[in-house]
């Protein structure tokens, strides 16, 4: 007996948790020598120590209501089966600071079954607790912006959303509860559901595809509403899935399709007034007129095959089209003048880019026509009028304009002389590409009549 009491001792002595023995005064009758490493008392100032003065009033108050219960329900279940409960209290250190311990305790009983002391033991949580307190700050603080966030947050996974944030549900109309039974792409809208299938089987499969793109999706009142989507492949609980960030952009939407319209409205109202200016001209002199459409029909060619948006080609087709506008304020005579033109009349005439500018400056429009105007004539080494631009001063759409009024001019008979003909338009563009005329522009030009076998109407 003495052997194993030394055996037990020895264990109780050099264990690292604290283990301790309360009598049912709850006294100390033992505490093992690791209570030095956790509160800093040696083994004898422990043991002298009241036990309520080991842990905190709120632990002590928690240990005791405990110790109640697992007698009581000792008493009242198998009282041969001793019952142990762990619990979280925080001990009082001899430094005044505190620590948190896991203890573990239970009843020691005699040969009658009755209560004779407590055995305990201790072990040091601080880090964990502190660990879990942080987690659980942490996992607080994305709760309440996964909870309250203004954009609809949901993981989907095998075709349906098994997690999703409430303004999923506002957005849609659908509970937690109905989106786990149900495919999510039953409240896409039925002209998307393929492509939006499409993109989230591509990007499971790992594929690079774009993370944000829009759709239609149904409310379950039978609305239909614009959304953008953001998402990324994620692993959700070791399978493949969606993470996805959903914001309601009905109102955007329509705003854009408004100003799409207004849009609209403006091209109409500015082809109208371009007609009609065109007509003006045509009006009073049949030759700029005539030279005007074809000119601007071939910029229109050039650009197209340049490859430029679309909104640039719509943009120098309006303005080709009354490039000389400003010819409506030189005399009529002069401009149908069929012999040689004196310096003071070619002056008269150089001012009509000016004149245009001035007559489109304020005229609202998608494209910028005035500029395109005020700039047809002038050229790359800045010889050019009215202003002597140079290279990257003359905007793409006037490089282009000036090609096209140059090649359209030599090739057109005009009052004071014959046709000159398209081979000589061509020597005179390629003769001075890169010097008077863009090189690309040429080049285009070239390519068009030599290859495409353009022709003027």
């Amino acid at each position: 007996m003495k052997e194993s009491e030394n055996k037990y001792r020895l264990l109780a002595d050099n264990v690292s948790d604290v283990i301790f023995i309360l009598d049912m005064n709850l006294n100390y009758t033992y505490i093992s020598p690791s209570v030095k490493f956790l509160r800093g008392y040696e083994p004898e100032e422990a043991l002298k120590q009241p036990a309520i003065k080991t842990l905190t009033p709120t632990s002590w108050d928690l240990a005791r209501k405990t110790l109640s219960e697992v007698m009581e329900l000792e008493k009242s279940e198998h009282p041969d089966i001793p019952i142990s409960r762990t619990l979280q209290l925080e001990v009082n250190r001899k430094d005044g600071t505190t620590v948190w311990t896991e203890m573990k305790f239970s009843f020691i009983r005699n040969e009658d079954q009755q209560p004779v002391g407590i055995l305990g033991v201790t072990r040091d949580i601080t880090d964990r607790r502190r660990m879990e307190d942080e987690l659980r700050e942490s996992e607080e603080k994305y709760r309440t912006l996964f909870e309250n966030a203004g954009e609809a947050i949901f993981v989907a996974q095998g075709g349906k959303l098994v997690f999703l944030n409430p303004k999923t549900a506002m957005l849609t109309g659908y509970s937690r509860e109905e989106f786990a039974s149900m495919p999510f792409v039953e409240f896409i809208y039925t002209d998307d559901r393929d492509m939006v299938m499409d993109r989230y089987l591509r990007r499971l499969n790992g594929e690079n595809i774009p993370r944000q793109y829009s759709f239609r999706v149904i409310h379950k009142n039978g609305d239909v509403r614009w959304v953008e989507l953001e998402t990324v492949r994620i692993n959700w609980k070791g399978k493949p899935a969606t993470l996805n960030f959903m914001g309601d952009i009905t109102n955007r939407k329509q705003t854009e399709e408004q100003l799409l319209a207004s849009l609209e409205q403006l091209r109409r109202a500015v082809k109208t007034t371009i007609q009609v200016m065109g007509s003006a001209v045509e009006s009073r002199d049949p030759y700029t007129a005539g030279h005007q459409i074809r000119s601007a029909d071939l910029a229109r060619a050039i650009a197209t095959e340049m490859g430029l948006p679309q909104e640039k080609i719509d943009g120098i087709r309006m303005a080709g089209s009354i490039h000389d506008i400003g010819k409506l304020s030189i005399p009529a005579e002069i401009l149908a003048k069929p012999t040689k033109l004196h310096e003071i009349e070619f002056s008269l005439i150089k001012e009509h880019a000016r004149i245009g500018y001035e007559m489109l400056k304020d005229v609202e429009s998608p494209w910028p026509l005035a500029e395109i105007v005020y700039q047809h004539h002038e050229r790359l080494d800045g010889s050019g009028y009215p202003r002597h631009l140079k290279g990257e001063e003359i905007c793409m759409e006037a490089r282009i304009m000036a090609v096209a009024d140059v090649v359209e001019a030599m090739a057109s008979h005009r009052p004071y002389r014959p046709s000159l003909g398209i081979d000589a338009a061509m020597k005179e563009i390629e003769k001075n590409s890169g010097i008077l005329y863009d090189p690309d522009v040429v080049d285009t030009c070239l390519r068009l009549f030599h290859e495409k076998g353009y022709q003027f109407d």
